[in-house]
Formats: C-alpha cells, structure tokens, sequence
C-alpha cells in the first residue's frame, strides 16, 4: 500500500506542477530566467508591463505572465537591461498619469516608489497616459501581439509601468522619411 501512496503523491505534485505552467506562472525565484526566455522571443508592437501586486490576472491566449519576488523599480530595470541584450527591440515607456497625482498621505510610500523608478528609468523618456487607456491598449494588443506581465510584490496604486516594444535598429523619424521618400515617388 506504501508504494501506491507514494506514487498517488508524486502524481498529485507533478499534476500541480504541469497546472501552475500552463497557467503561465513561474517559479517566484526564478523570473530573471523566465524575463530573459520571454523577452528574446518578444518583438516589434509586443507589450511587457511590469505590474503591482494588485494587477488582474488573465488567462487568455496572447498573455503570458511571469511571478517576481521583487518591488517594481528592482524587476523594471532588470527589464530594462534584458531589452537592451536583444537589440532587436527598444521600450517606449508608459507611465500612469494618475501615479503623479497619489499623495502620499494615502499611499504612504509612494513619493520613495516615484524616486526609485526614476533612478531605474536612468533618464529615459516616458509617457504618461491613464490607466484605463493603457489597459486597454492592453486587452487590444493581445488579440493580435504577445503581452507579458510579470507581476510584482510592489503594494502601491497606479504603480505598474507599461513597455511597448518598438524596433531596436529602426525609429520612428527613419520610418517617416521613408515614407515621406515613397510618397514623393509616387507623385
């Protein structure tokens, strides 16, 4: 009877396993691997979104989520250097509006959280738009792009950082001229 218990055990751990991999989470300990995995195989209009604790979780093809033990300023510029290891692609960097309009009265910390992402951004350009745009942005990208989420322990409002992924080597000025070039031979 032993031996079938065991077995019973190890299928029950392994099923558990398989499950918590499909479902698209990783080992807590081990999101720097899962980052560089997902990143080099993200491309051009590809989302990641570095996200606090509190951001829904979502089962849908096109999403794919990774756990991070880590506070978002940590986990984004760990994201940051994996990106600038592809080369194939660069961030465009998206803030929440609403992040620069919390008190900290109400969200004690958050003025020490706006300091910390500003030392991991290393004076990149960001934008801020309104997080319901951006979830959007969000929920319609996935249908056609992959959008990776990995999710932090971070416990702030508004505080999660959207990456849209552009082309490494092209930039949007190159792609106006071309187009301004094929426009004029056109004519």
């Amino acid at each position: 009877m032993f031996p079938v218990t065991r077995l019973i055990q190890r299928l029950l751990i392994g099923a558990g396993l398989l499950l918590a991999a499909g479902c698209g989470w990783s080992d807590p300990t081990g999101w720097r691997s899962a980052l560089d995995q997902h990143t080099a195989q993200l491309g051009y209009r590809n989302w990641i979104v570095v996200a606090e604790a509190s951001f829904p979780a979502h089962s849908r093809t096109g999403i794919r989520q990774v756990q991070a033990n880590a506070q978002v300023p940590e986990v984004l510029e760990e994201v940051l250097r994996s990106l600038e290891r592809t080369e194939h692609v660069r961030p465009r960097i998206y803030l929440t509006r609403e992040l620069s309009a919390v008190e900290n009265d109400f969200a004690p910390g958050i003025d020490e959280f706006r300091r910390q992402i500003e030392t991991s951004l290393h004076g990149r350009q960001t934008t801020e738009i309104e997080q319901e745009s951006l979830m959007t942005l969000i929920q319609n990208s996935r249908k056609t792009f992959d959008v990776l989420v990995i999710r932090t322990t971070t416990a702030l409002p508004y505080t999660s950082v959207f990456l849209e992924l552009e082309p490494g080597y092209w930039d949007g000025e190159s792609e106006q001229r071309l187009r301004k070039r094929l426009a004029e031979e056109a004519n």
